[in-house]
């Protein structure tokens, strides 16, 4: 973690793109992108067509630290390279932008309207590994299904209990307890999800800071508590789901906080393009989040 990437993600304008998909959601991010399963025989033929479509949007003239502040890699992204360097250095020397790494393994079964993460067996490894990469900070995600107090009393609690050994790396945790957009108590479990982040947060030591990675709340401005804490350097909003004008509009009506899309991010964007075509429709993409994330 350097001062020009801490000052980078707090203040400039811009987004963080989620280049992040695991194995679970890496089928259909291929296939959103024109790739059928019948066109790989393998898993490490997945993640290598994967890897080249993440390497194809960082390489695109418009994915520049002008816009693109910061970008989650997933684990073998950051084991890779892209343009001839590692992935990491290749994102903040080459296109000065600011590399994070999904370091969470999925999520267990539901209970008590909540699913918290497995557990991440040799974290301090893999947090190890991340800075001698370059690796400016984590992301980690876990899911509320319902408005259920003492589900999401307990995946808040995990979330920052987590970010604080990612802390002592000297690593910047983003905590993302993600509230499923389709849920029928969604407004009530984000009065309860931004309850239970604020009394975190009001613990934490002083001088010590993370980010928070949220849904696009049912009520425009209620994570601005949240954006203001002075334990928080940033509040980054998911897409979940929505479509990318969908995801836009619900974002500019949030002053302060800004994109952190995946699916929103990619779509529209085909393995069939043109380079020309592939950098204009990124290019576009990439102007519609930076203006909705800028707009409040």
């Amino acid at each position: 973690m350097t001062d020009a990437q801490a000052a980078q993600m707090t203040s400039a304008p811009g987004f963080i793109a989620a280049l992040d998909q695991s194995g679970g959601s890496t089928p259909k991010a291929l296939r959103l992108y024109g790739i059928e399963e019948d066109a790989y025989g393998s898993e490490a033929e997945m993640f290598d067509l994967i890897h080249q479509m993440r390497a194809r949007i960082a390489q695109a003239p418009a994915f520049t630290g002008d816009k693109v502040i910061g970008a989650i890699l997933f684990e073998m992204t950051m084991d890779r390279e892209i343009g001839g360097k590692p992935s990491a250095r290749f994102l903040w020397e080459d296109r000065g932008v600011v590399p994070f790494l999904k370091i969470d393994k999925g999520l267990e079964e539901e209970a008590d309207g909540v699913q918290l993460m497995k557990p991440i067996p040799e974290l301090d490894a893999l947090l190890d590994r991340a800075v001698a990469a370059g690796i400016f900070g984590t992301k980690m995600r876990s899911a509320i299904n319902a408005a259920s107090e003492n589900g999401i009393a307990a995946n808040v609690a995990q979330q920052f209990e987590i970010a604080a050994r990612i802390s002592a790396k000297g690593l910047m945790p983003i905590i993302e307890p993600e509230v499923t957009i389709s849920i029928a108590d969604k407004a009530r479990a984000e009065e309860m999800l931004l309850a239970e982040l604020a009394r975190h947060l009001d613990a934490l030591p002083e001088g010590q800071q993370v980010m928070l990675k949220l849904t696009l709340p049912d009520q425009p401005n209620l994570y601005q508590p949240l954006v203001e804490h002075p334990a928080v350097m940033r509040v980054v909003a998911l897409s979940g789901g929505y479509s990318r004008d969908e995801a836009n509009a619900k974002l500019a009506q949030n002053t302060g906080v800004i994109a952190s899309f995946s699916r929103a991010l990619t779509e529209g964007l085909s393995a069939r393009q043109s380079n020309a075509e592939f950098n204009a429709a990124i290019g576009k993409s990439i102007d519609t989040i930076y203006a909705a994330s800028v707009a409040g």
